[in-house]
């Protein structure tokens, strides 16, 4: 095996008894005969390099070195990225029925799958890549000469006939490469059972960063509740795609999710109610704890929204001293909003907000503390703007950076403020004035990336008022220049919120999530230089038969060419065959 990643303009790696001080045994150049030898006779591997989503930086394939794993594979790892190594083999084991046993060693190391933390630069593969060159029918490079760092996120991957090679800086940069690998593996490998199939990655170089910070999707768990169960998978499919924030909607008029100690009627009281009059439901603060660990170690970060002022009548039901008439209101099940607020010119109300952001900030590692601050539309606007400073000014305390919906904008600005604008319409003076008065925006269009907007006119679930958005409509925008008078470095990066007033169950969730949540990845992760429809929508029709293995529901969208009969692979049942195809 070569000490060093082999480049992808090589034939093929240095053959074993060439390399300088090893001499390999009988036994290892027997074996690496009899895979080469399988490599001349096989077809190509049925995924291409650049058939991943969301398109990568740079492209480079080489046809004569696509790798083939067996069963005798193991992955080898610098010991801080083991965690990443140990979630690929996670991935890979049901489907293959491989061990894939893990080693830490010092690297260089000569096993078939190795994960490398490096700080020193990650370089262009060699022979270079033109800028206004297809290096692949899916993606194009967005800047020539060496590539350079690829900061917290970025990774390089080299697949040649003798194995993978993940390299990165961090281990976010390892995870992301690991879900690139994951993706380059026949559609099966997301199957939860060991199947008959060559496992081959096609052979080549990527290297790769995202081209914003932030890259999430919203969960609304408080018009309807969802268990932790089904926001770990939501977790799970935001981390396949390379989002990297799951913005928690844990308050509103039908429910509150989140426990708070010093406040406990709000979950007792408060919980018990969703749309349509169902059960409803909170988290504990031990649940809680669970979403954001899992969330962390696939490297999403969680962002807790309180929404404040209005969208209070949970929490008016379970403490009606905050509510202006200091009279509990009835429980809300309906869809209607704007109708409640918390009294802002009560002292007691301005201790609630520090105790349950304090509570708050204290269970999230991450920097964000959302404050909502939408359809306050009973509070005049003197009031409200007080109202938000002071609340902007208490987050801040706990050393949280303040999030909030675009509305939040005339408030006076507070260090680090970001807004999260889901506008229609392009022109927002009010944000472009806090824009240049510092605020960084997350960019939410609600007729591009609401997805409880209906794909059709025909969609059995979600709403219209913001437009019917199919897959074509979420994906043709640009976040850097979509808001007039709003630089490109003053976009934070792209969420895609799932509101749930007519969304009941994970299957409902799964259906308005894809095929769009992809296409949203890709406008927060690719260069612009790559985003082309017509090649989006060929890479995404192959996630499809991925999707199905992984027992995924899905929109099957007319905007993409989905293969008209899948192949299923023949469940294996002797597992002495592994490897062997």
């Amino acid at each position: 095996m070569p000490t060093t990643p082999a480049t992808p303009t090589e034939s093929g790696p240095e053959p074993l008894d060439r390399l300088p001080g090893r001499q390999p045994a009988a036994a290892e150049l027997a074996r690496t005969a009899a895979r080469r030898a399988g490599d001349l006779l096989a077809p190509p591997a049925p995924v291409r390099l650049g058939d991943v989503v969301p398109a990568p930086e740079r492209v480079l394939p080489d046809p004569a070195a696509d790798f083939t794993l067996t069963a005798d594979a193991a992955i080898r790892v610098s010991p801080a990225g083991r965690d990443v190594a140990e979630q690929l083999a996670e991935w890979l084991r049901p489907a293959t029925g491989f061990p894939l046993p893990i080693a830490d060693s010092p690297l260089p190391a000569d096993d078939p799958i190795v994960l490398t933390l490096s700080e020193a630069p990650l370089t262009e593969p060699a022979g270079g890549v033109d800028a206004a060159a297809p290096v692949d029918a899916s993606a194009q490079g967005d800047a020539a000469g060496s590539v350079g760092g690829l900061g917290d996120e970025g990774y390089r991957l080299d697949v040649t006939g003798a194995g993978v090679r993940i390299t990165a800086a961090t281990a976010a940069g390892l995870f992301h490469g690991a879900q690139t690998v994951r993706q380059l593996f026949p559609a099966a490998i997301d199957g939860a059972t060991p199947v008959t199939e060559r496992w081959a990655v096609p052979g080549g170089s990527i290297v790769d960063r995202p081209r914003f910070p932030y890259r999430g999707a919203m969960l609304d768990v408080a018009r309807h509740f969802f268990p932790v169960e089904d926001v770990l998978r939501v977790v799970d499919h935001l981390a396949r795609y390379k989002l990297n924030h799951l913005h928690l909607h844990l308050t509103d008029d039908q429910g509150w999710r989140i426990a708070v100690d010093s406040w406990p009627r709000l979950a007792e009281v408060g919980g018990v109610t969703e749309v349509g009059g169902g059960p409803g439901g909170f988290y504990t603060q031990a649940d809680y704890g669970r979403i954001v660990a899992y969330a962390a170690r696939r490297h999403v970060t969680v962002v807790p929204e309180i929404d404040l002022p209005g969208h209070t009548n949970a929490a008016l039901v379970a403490y009606p001293e905050l509510a202006p008439g200091k009279v509990a209101p009835p429980p809300y099940t309906g869809t209607e909003v704007g109708f409640s607020y918390v009294d802002p010119a009560d002292e007691r109300t301005y201790a609630f907000v520090a105790d349950v952001v304090g509570e708050v900030a204290a269970l999230t590692p991450g920097p964000w503390l959302h404050l909502g601050g939408d359809e306050a539309f009973k509070v005049p606007a003197d009031m409200y703007r007080a109202f938000v400073e002071r609340a902007q000014t208490i987050v801040a305390a706990t050393g949280k950076t303040v999030v909030g919906w675009h509305q939040l904008a005339p408030a006076g600005h507070v260090d680090g403020r970001v807004l999260q604008w889901w506008g229609t319409n392009g022109d927002d003076l009010e944000t472009a004035e806090a824009v240049r008065r510092g605020a960084r925006l997350i960019l939410s269009p609600g007729n591009r990336v609401y997805l409880d907007m209906k794909y059709a006119a025909d969609t059995p679930i979600g709403h219209d008022w913001a437009g019917l958005i199919d897959v074509h409509r979420a994906y043709d925008w640009d976040p850097g220049t979509h808001l007039t008078g709003v630089p490109a470095e003053a976009v934070l990066g792209v969420e895609a919120p799932l509101w749930t007033e007519s969304v009941t169950t994970l299957a409902e969730v799964e259906f308005m999530l894809f095929p769009r949540l992809p296409a949203v990845a890709e406008l927060g992760w690719s260069p612009r230089s790559t985003h082309d429809w017509a090649g989006f929508r060929e890479r995404l029709a192959g996630h499809g038969a991925r999707w199905t293995a992984a027992g995924i529901t899905f929109h099957p969208s007319p905007d993409v060419p989905w293969p008209a009969a899948p192949t299923v692979p023949t469940q294996r049942t002797d597992d002495t065959t592994a490897g062997t195809h």
